[in-house]
């Protein structure tokens, strides 16, 4: 244990960590202009599908016209950040410099408050168990650097400041709930801290809420639900277990196990409350369930055409609205179309499934290692960019395989993220982006790598 008792251990980070990682953010989208998004196609790169949604939503033509041109209502995209793009628009205007700022000012301010979670995540799973201390005068010498690394790193704000998309938005609520997990299970906390069951109700709520908003934010994160609860209710299995986990420093006291299910049973309940009215919608408005988004029929498809060589280029749908294929599309119906494209698609994963395994293979590399960019790119910086990229995975997932090894409280946790959240990019399509979840655990895991000279014989026990 280290020398500070966990009683006087915070897990709640400095502020100045929020403010320098929100400040510098602030700074290179000010300095570097990067709000000053170019108008090719009439400004279909400033957002995107979403933010063609959302000047569809301002203009009052309803959720819905992804693309150029009118299609009609859709779930291509599930709604959060699309509808804050159009709040954007609505005060500043559309596709203007001023909503722009706007939006990266959110963003930076969610990339932000990651720092605080990856400091709680750190100080619990190994500054609690005075892991990776290396004599350091600081009782939370883990937390400190994975938070600073966070908050200052380039890597760790370049979609803050440069991308108007959800991964910022995803990444903050997927830490959280990482932390909330942590929180349930007790990591990090000595066995004589009581705790009223009514806040552990508080955290099963806010649990489910969460999820329900990365729900609604990127619906590929939600394998990871049902994992995380299952690892929350674990220790509980049977009171043999309880009893050895105690002795183990997991955290739990006598907490009955129903208490603990009907918590878990109110976190589902939550996330399905949260999840309700876009499912509502999309019966409305599309006459069918869909619960989180409708598009995966056409990325599978895409996919599966192999001359486009593992990953496609360009949008699913063409933006020409004379093009043939759009107007397939809108004729259609974005539903009966996905419905369509996922059945070709599987037809043509049946015909060819040992490109499609090596194409898998070559998406798992490219998820881990750096996905390759255009070739108009610089040789160098795309050198720099990949060496970059690829050292972040590699300090990661040795740092895991290192936790893992020596039984760190938390790590099969993380280790479940990183086995779950690429699952449906490797099928699919891979970019860089699709990384930026994980990322947090990354720099912990990095952090830990580097600082593990701790003995054995001082490492905490658990899974």
């Amino acid at each position: 244990m280290p020398e500070s008792s966990n009683r006087r251990l915070s897990f709640r980070a400095p502020w100045v960590i929020f403010w320098t990682g929100f400040v510098l953010r602030i700074a290179c989208i000010l300095i570097g202009h990067t709000y000053r998004i170019r108008a090719f196609d009439d400004h279909f790169d400033y957002g995107f599908e979403a933010g063609r949604i959302a000047r569809s939503v301002v203009q009052g033509h309803g959720y819905g016209n992804p693309f150029n041109g009118f299609s009609g209502p859709t779930a291509w995209l599930p709604p959060l950040y699309p509808l804050l793009m159009a709040l954007s628009f609505k005060i500043f205007g559309i596709y203007t410099n001023a909503a722009a700022i706007f939006l990266m000012v959110c963003d930076s301010l969610f990339s932000a408050a990651i720092a605080p979670a990856v400091y709680e995540i750190a100080a619990r799973c190994f500054d609690a168990q005075g892991i990776a201390r290396r004599a350091s005068a600081k009782a939370t010498p883990m937390a400190l650097w994975s938070a600073w690394l966070w908050a200052v790193y380039p890597a760790a704000l370049q979609y803050a400041v440069h991308w108007l998309w959800e991964m910022s938005l995803t990444t903050c609520f997927f830490a959280w709930a990482f932390v909330l997990a942590l929180r349930l299970r007790r990591i990090g906390e000595q066995d004589d801290v009581e705790r009223k069951t009514s806040r552990d109700f508080k955290l099963w709520a806010f649990f489910g809420l969460l999820w329900g908003m990365i729900a609604l934010s990127n619906a590929s994160l939600l394998l990871c639900l049902p994992v995380s609860i299952l690892w929350i209710l674990w220790p509980l299995r049977d009171s043999k277990q309880q009893t050895a986990n105690r002795n183990q420093l997991s955290g739990y006291n006598d907490r009955s196990l129903s208490q603990s299910v009907a918590g878990a049973i109110l976190a589902c309940v939550v996330f399905a409350a949260t999840l309700a009215p876009w499912v509502v919608r999309n019966e409305r408005a599309l006459h069918a369930f869909v619960p989180t988004r409708s598009n995966f029929g056409v990325e599978l498809w895409q996919s599966s055409l192999f001359y486009h060589d593992v990953f496609p280029w360009g949008q699913a749908v063409p933006l020409w609205t004379g093009d043939p294929e759009f107007k397939l599309y809108v004729q259609m119906g974005e539903l009966n179309y996905a419905k369509m494209r996922g059945a070709q698609a599987m037809e043509n994963l049946r015909a060819r499934p040992d490109l499609f395994a090596r194409f898998t293979l070559k998406r798992i590399q490219f998820f881990w290692f750096g996905v390759p960019h255009a070739s108009e790119k610089h040789e160098s910086n795309e050198v720099a960019r990949i060496f970059n990229y690829s050292f972040l995975s590699v300090a990661g997932l040795l740092g895991l395989g290192l936790a893992l090894k020596r039984r760190v409280l938390g790590a099969w946790l993380m280790a479940s993220a990183f086995l779950l959240v690429p699952l449906v990019y490797y099928a699919v399509t891979v970019q860089a982006r699709f990384r930026h979840p994980i990322e947090p655990l990354i720099a912990i895991l990095s952090v830990y790598l580097f600082r593990s000279t701790t003995s054995r014989n001082r490492v905490g026990l658990g899974t």
